[in-house]
């Protein structure tokens, strides 16, 4: 895998700093187009579990236990009402029957006298002839349930707390990946990528996707363990009621099934839009100033309407085509509770069931068909979770940077080379074909050309935010394609043309260039490269806080502060892209000399428009369409009368006169 797989337009060179993308999801493929692959995606949301599995098999047993103990609470609760009944039957028959009547007496009696049914009533019952009601036996029935209630409830508290621990060790998981993923993706994945976009998976979705599994774990297991208990008390104490209470089954499945496939189309769309709206937001309130100045507010606010009803529309219709689901549930509970309570009063009248056991029978046909209602009402939000997972899944699996080489760079010197490089961001465009190039050490190299010419496509390259078509890029005698990125890098300067400062500091931020610099050398920098002279200015110095965009420090001044950290980084090889495009031209001529010195005994490459940073460069590449179509120093280019010729006429020549009039001044 190499780092050009994502690629942009030839002429879209990528820049560093926000830069808006093609769109949301552009590249992604999926979730916009197409309805999310639910079992795929569920089937690989749940084998990140895997590693929990020890804690998982605690769950379920914790559950096995709860759900047990819990599901025989009816049964013996049906004890109580015989109990009952029959010490009610006793003491009725007692003031009918001479004392010392038995129970089949009473019933002989009855069928003597063709009273059929009430004998087969009775003939189930435990009941005694005169005696009334057994407090003793049915408070100790009830201490049993509380008992039982108590221990249910114990092991289910056991069982939330070692679950949730398990489903939080597996996000914390999850997002550790997400961001290990990040550092290895290419530069042109986030070229494709809106940072809003990229943002809501990393931060919404990963959510969405642990609020899923917080919420359907427990209740999911819970309730397939409640349904399988309930179902073997159900055919324990009649097989027929509960072959009609399994009617109930294939309906919800059918139900579920048939909604649910129609709402996952709606929240793959919903994430989808929110991703969408996330990016609109986050580009509109980074360029707020932009927006002002050209009075596009209204055009934003559309744009922001337009984006928040279409995830009103998906979210709408997903939870309310899934919000059906829990009507039609609790529809399908009731008909089967009345069909039950019919069937089980009429066995009772026939004498092939006790009322206890009918009683208890109602509650666990009300607790069978409570799970399946449990799982359809999570179908909503487990097709969301899925669907949020199934994007961040998207994240995971885009094409990573080429694998790390085990190489290491000597001291090095800063000779760099081009060795018939080509290179193409997209392969049907090429941009650089057989680039030959010799930078010497302490160089300075100065790259000029049209934009899209690929100015700062070169220095991409040299610094590996891209992998070669073919040939190669040496530094010194080394290969840099056979090094770490990360150990080429650290030989590296760069001052971009987009300011980057961070929430902190001016101190830190200059530090940011060598976090283990003094006091001492931060304001040696500081002062080389004109910083010094006006943080004085500012209330709290070197500690003044610098907001997240840089808002309470000018454009000039932040990019001073970029220079600083430059500076005071110390590199073997300097890259300056425009590096002084933000500052006034007296203040540009203060920060030459401090270029100048910062050069000193550098490979130096140097990305400008002005003429100031191209006259005195040791060597000026002109570029066109990828190629170095001339080289010289500034007169020996003059004087070819050739395209740097003509470059120098229609954009130097009028700063060369103003530059030069005001060095008089």
């Amino acid at each position: 895998m190499s780092e050009k797989t994502t690629p942009v337009k030839a002429n879209e060179r990528p820049k560093y700093g926000p830069q808006r993308g093609p769109g949301p999801g552009h590249g992604m493929g999926g979730t916009g187009e197409k309805a999310a692959n639910f079992g795929v995606s569920l089937r690989r949301l749940m084998s990140n579990l895997r590693p929990q599995r020890v804690g998982l098999i605690v769950a379920v047993t914790m559950g096995v236990l709860s759900v047990a103990l819990g599901v025989v609470g009816p049964k013996i609760l049906g004890r109580a009402t015989d109990l009952m009944l029959a010490g009610i039957i006793g003491r009725q028959v007692g003031q009918e029957v001479p004392p010392g009547t038995t129970k089949q007496q009473v019933i002989d009696g009855l069928v003597a006298q063709g009273q059929n049914d009430q004998a087969d009533m009775l003939r189930n019952l435990d009941f005694v002839p005169g005696e009334g009601i057994d407090f003793g036996g049915i408070g100790s029935v009830l201490l049993i349930v509380l008992g039982l209630y108590v221990a249910s409830f114990a092991f289910s508290c056991v069982q939330g707390w070692v679950l949730n621990g398990a489903v939080q060790r597996t996000i914390y998981k999850m997002r550790e990946e997400v961001s290990a993923k990040l550092d290895r993706l290419p530069l042109g994945y986030f070229d494709k990528q809106a940072r809003g976009e990229v943002l809501s998976r990393v931060t919404n979705d990963i959510d969405n996707v642990s609020q899923t599994l917080q919420q359907t774990m427990s209740q999911l297991l819970n309730s397939l363990l409640m349904l399988i208990g309930v179902l073997v008390m159900m055919f324990w104490i009649s097989p027929t009621l509960a072959l009609v209470a399994l009617v109930s089954v294939p309906i919800a499945m059918v139900v579920t099934g048939v909604i649910g496939k129609r709402s996952q189309k709606l929240f793959a769309q919903n994430w989808k839009s929110t991703g969408e709206l996330n990016a609109q937001i986050e580009e509109a309130f980074t360029g707020h100033s932009l927006v002002k100045v050209f009075g596009r507010q209204r055009e934003v606010e559309a744009e922001f309407n337009r984006r928040n009803q279409e995830l009103y529309k998906a979210g709408f219709g997903a939870q309310f085509i899934s919000g059906i689901i829990m009507p039609v549930m609790f529809l399908v509970g009731n008909l089967n509770y009345v069909v039950i309570a019919v069937i089980g009063g009429l066995r009772v009248a026939s004498g092939t069931m006790n009322i206890g056991d009918v009683q208890a029978f109602i509650q666990y046909s009300r607790q069978f068909t409570q799970p399946l209602t449990q799982v359809a009402s999570m179908a909503n939000l487990l097709q969301s979770g899925v669907a949020s997972a199934e994007r961040v899944f998207e994240l995971l699996d885009a094409e990573e940077m080429s694998a790390e080489p085990a190489g290491r760079l000597g001291t090095a010197n800063g000779r760099i080379t081009f060795e018939h490089v080509d290179f193409s961001y997209t392969p049907d465009k090429p941009l650089i074909r057989n680039l030959n190039l010799v930078a010497q050490p302490g160089q300075t190299v100065a790259i000029v050309g049209p934009t899209g010419a690929g100015k700062t496509t070169l220095v991409n390259l040299l610094m590996r935010f891209y992998d070669l078509d073919g040939g190669r890029i040496m530094l010194d005698s080394t290969d840099i394609s056979t090094v770490p990125r990360g150990e080429l890098r650290s030989r590296m300067g760069m001052v971009l043309q987009d300011t980057w400062l961070f929430g902190g500091t001016i101190r830190e931020n200059i530090a940011y260039g060598r976090p283990d610099a003094t006091e001492e050398e931060i304001m040696e920098a500081a002062k080389a490269t004109f910083v010094d002279r006006f943080v004085h200015s500012l209330p709290e110095g070197y500690d003044t806080v610098i907001d997240e965009e840089g808002s309470n420090v000018s454009a000039g001044e932040k990019q001073l502060i970029t220079i600083a950290r430059a500076f005071l980084a110390d590199p073997s090889i300097l890259i300056l892209d425009e590096a002084t495009s933000s500052v006034d031209t007296r203040t540009e001529l203060l920060v030459q000399h401090a270029m100048s010195a910062l050069r000193s005994g550098r490979t130096s490459f140097v990305i400008a428009h002005r003429l100031s940073t191209i006259r005195d460069a040791d060597l000026i590449l002109v570029m066109e369409n990828g190629a170095i179509v001339e080289q010289g120093n500034h007169q020996q280019l003059l004087e070819k009368k050739g395209v740097y010729f003509d470059l120098y006429q229609s954009q130097f020549s009028g700063a060369i006169d103003q530059v030069e009039a005001e060095q008089a001044s």
